[in-house]
């Protein structure tokens, strides 16, 4: 059903940057848009994994150089059926971590350091699992596609309010161009943060599938989002068209900017992780220690341990 609903959601959104070029140019500008879109889509398919990796600055980490985090993803990919990604830190000191690459074989899973030093190996492997379950659902893909559409919106709403598009060079309404020119962006941003809210869910109940323990997830939610409300991510504030990619927002500031949250409640989604607990659906009870046990091995101590 999320699925569905995420399919919806995109046609829509694809169908509005289409009625804005057509707003702007009639047919022509329809086809246009169009265009746009596929050209905007095909470059991000093939190098937005690069660019979001290099705008944060995530340095890659293999066995040796970053053993605790490398070999969790390790054992949580052969878990879950998938190719091993590229691992990388990001030097930050608000906790959090994301996913991105076009597909499994092309995924990079990166952690910042405060997230490293904050939690413990059952938490950290809750995350780890939760990018990861981004991963076997293709969200890394879908996303970049989401935000790659709803940014050409706002382009071509922005080129509507400046030159008022074919029917006002005809005489038509100039405050209907003004509205759309206005609202169009505000229901990308919408339709956006939607499908976002939807994959947060859907990566969550993958992740705690992955890990077995769901209440490692639960437990660094809350962790994580007590600690990046006071915990600036300068980074993250330079690119908000990123924020969705995090595991919890990394962005400051509250009232409407809530309408438009890229991330679900996080009480939301740590009730419905108990839930799942709870059910017994993947078992498993929450181990505070901060060593590994069952399911993970301890690892070595090194420069990222």
């Amino acid at each position: 059903m999320n699925t569905l609903r995420t399919g919806i959601l995109m046609a829509a959104l694809t169908g509005l940057f289409v009625g804005v070029g057509f707003l702007i140019g009639g047919p022509a500008g329809m086809m246009i848009a169009f265009l746009v879109a596929v050209g905007s889509n095909a470059f991000a398919y093939w190098n937005s994994d690069k660019v979001v990796l290099r705008m944060y600055g995530a340095v890659e980490v293999d066995e040796r150089s970053g053993p605790r985090l490398y070999r969790l993803v390790q054992q949580l990919s052969r878990a879950a059926g998938l190719p091993m990604p590229r691992v990388c830190i990001v030097e930050n000191e608000q906790p959090n971590a994301f996913a991105t690459g076009r597909d499994p074989e092309h995924a990079a899973v990166c952690a910042t350091t405060g997230l490293l030093n904050r939690l413990n190996d059952e938490e950290l492997a809750g995350v780890l699992a939760h990018e990861l379950g981004h991963v076997k659902n293709r969200d890394t893909l879908t996303m970049t596609i989401t935000a790659t559409i709803a940014g050409a919106v706002s382009m071509l709403a922005n080129f509507a309010l400046f030159f008022g598009g074919g029917n006002r060079r005809e005489g038509g309404n100039i405050v209907a161009v003004l509205l759309i020119s206005i609202l169009a962006p505000i229901a990308a941003m919408l339709v956006q943060a939607t499908i976002s809210r939807t994959r947060e869910f859907e990566a969550d109940k993958a992740g705690a599938e992955i890990s077995r323990h769901p209440l490692w997830l639960a437990s660094a939610l809350s962790r994580i989002e007590h600690s990046a409300q006071i915990t600036h991510n300068p980074d993250a504030e330079a690119h908000p068209a990123t924020a969705h990619m995090f595991i919890i927002n990394p962005l400051s500031g509250g009232g409407i900017a809530g309408l438009f949250a890229s991330h679900p409640p996080t009480e939301e989604r740590i009730a419905r992780l108990r839930s799942m607990a709870g059910n017994g659906a993947t078992g498993g009870a929450l181990i505070d220690a901060p060593k590994t046990t069952g399911v993970f091995e301890t690892p070595r101590k090194g420069p990222w341990g």
